[in-house]
């Protein structure tokens, strides 16, 4: 099965150019309005992305009638291109195809590829993980840790009916303490704000029956409040440090981040705001590269819907370009 992505002004134009290449039989896997590439994103254009698969290569009546039928290629070097294609580096893609099994191989499915997919990433994904006693969320300005902590909590709430603590220690912003208030207040959970490391302390000392998460302030890392704070939260058996970064983040912002936000120790990443994301595969193959779990993909402003735990089954269907929603129920 062959698999590829178009991008057309709109859907007709996209269809009739998937029509073209892969045929009438062709099998549509997904459509969304995308940023145009260019300038014209930049100002907010917007063009049709459909991701279309088929068995075989479509040939058009109107080739050439002295042209050869090219010889086919062997079946694991197509399945390689395929997931090239699709936008996997070849080290990833050669690692999928050892783990189909060769039986399976002539005739691989979507389904199929993402579920070797999900294998390899086994190591990657950390969004099964259960809630350490003590989550915290660091990270740049804007990356979207406050939203989170509210995704999280709102879901943890709504589904398993269990209420989170939830703290501030983002002082810098009176909205986001104000913010982060309100969900609080929403859910129906408890709520503090800390600005000392001594408060951050007493939240060590008073014991919690359930986990407690912790907001930080997105501005310098390297100020004197923010080394104190991750000072204290640094080592400690109980705490889980998340660092926060937008999906279309480049491998070079990922590295300045990381020495940023070093002092924190952060050992899970969260990744944000992919729906303004062309592909996120650049950063979650640096995150392989630098052997960084990711714990949760968030996918838009809505709390609590946009938010998905980073299982190796919805890794890979966001690696091959599929809708998350449509991957929850593998999660």
């Amino acid at each position: 099965m062959h698999l590829k992505r178009y991008r057309m002004p709109t859907v007709q134009e996209a269809l009739a150019r998937v029509r073209a290449e892969l045929g009438p039989q062709a099998l549509v896997l997904s459509t969304r309005m995308v940023p145009r590439r260019g300038p014209a994103g930049w100002f907010g254009g917007r063009e049709v992305e459909i991701t279309a698969a088929a068995d075989r290569p479509h040939v058009s009546e109107n080739r050439p009638a002295d042209g050869a039928r090219p010889a086919p290629r062997p079946v694991d070097h197509e399945i390689v291109a395929r997931l090239v294609a699709a936008g996997l580096d070849a080290d990833l893609a050669r690692q999928v195809l050892a783990a189909v099994p060769r039986a399976a191989r002539r005739a691989a499915s979507v389904p199929t590829l993402r579920c070797a997919l999900a294998q390899c990433l086994a190591g990657t994904a950390a969004g099964g993980d259960d809630f350490a006693p003590i989550e915290v969320f660091v990270g740049p300005p804007g990356a979207g840790k406050t939203t989170t902590i509210a995704k999280i909590a709102a879901q943890e709430r709504a589904l398993h009916g269990r209420r989170l603590g939830l703290v501030s220690a983002d002082g810098y912003r009176v909205g986001a303490v104000e913010q982060l208030r309100l969900y609080a207040d929403i859910v129906g959970t408890s709520f503090r704000v800390v600005r000392r490391p001594s408060e951050m302390e007493q939240v060590f000392a008073t014991p919690s029956a359930v986990p407690v998460l912790v907001d930080t302030a997105g501005r310098s890392a390297g100020g004197r409040a923010a080394r104190a704070i991750f000072d204290l939260l640094s080592g400690r058996r109980e705490v889980r440090t998340h660092l926060v970064v937008p999906a279309a983040s480049k491998p070079a912002d990922l590295d300045r981040v990381l020495e940023g936000f070093g002092q924190a120790r952060p050992d899970r990443v969260v990744l944000t705001r992919l729906d303004e994301c062309d592909s996120p595969v650049p950063l979650l193959t640096a995150l392989r590269e630098r052997h960084l779990s990711v714990s949760y993909l968030g996918t838009g402003q809505r709390v609590p819907e946009d938010l998905a735990r980073a299982t190796p089954p919805v890794l890979a269907a966001c690696m091959l370009g599929e809708e998350l929603a449509a991957a929850g129920d593998l999660a």
